[in-house]
């Protein structure tokens, strides 16, 4: 289970980030030649921006790929590194559940917009908060398990 919601998120940032690229290529091409711009073009672009962050952030987490702020960290004693160890999975996992938790209140709202330019139902644009936050969640509560586990050995 565990490969496959690595390799739908995998897939699913690769699809939105290559979908963005092409996108964007077809607004350059299109402004530097006679064609006109398709008006739908920034929309799509900005929803695939949205998914490829909402795909990955989960993938980030799960290797670590976050920006980390070493200079403060390093000044910490080895007692308040121990303590941030173990409370940033803790309030990152809070902070996304009570995100994933509304998202679905924030999608319900959206179900009955459509988007502007490509007339899409805007609680699928929406839910991309549900799948970062979710995926943020599944990734962090491995974490948590492991730092209350090293902690009692």
């Amino acid at each position: 289970m565990r490969k496959a919601i690595g390799k739908i998120l995998k897939y699913g940032t690769l699809l939105s980030t290559w979908g963005l690229i092409a996108i964007v290529l077809l607004q350059i091409v299109c402004r530097f030649s006679w064609f006109d711009t398709p008006s739908w073009t920034e929309e799509a672009s900005r929803f695939l921006f949205i998914y490829a962050i909402a795909f990955a952030s989960g993938l980030a987490l799960k290797t670590n790929c976050y920006v980390h702020l070493d200079m403060f960290y390093n000044r910490f004693s080895p007692k308040l590194r121990r303590v941030v160890d173990h409370a940033i999975p803790i309030i990152t996992f809070l902070i996304f559940a009570i995100f994933s938790f509304y998202s679905v209140f924030f999608i319900a709202l959206g179900v009955t917009e459509k988007s502007p330019s490509l007339g899409l139902n805007m609680g699928m644009a929406f839910s991309s908060m549900l799948i970062m936050g979710s995926t943020i969640c599944y990734y962090a509560w491995p974490k948590i398990i492991k730092t209350f586990k090293n902690r009692n050995a």
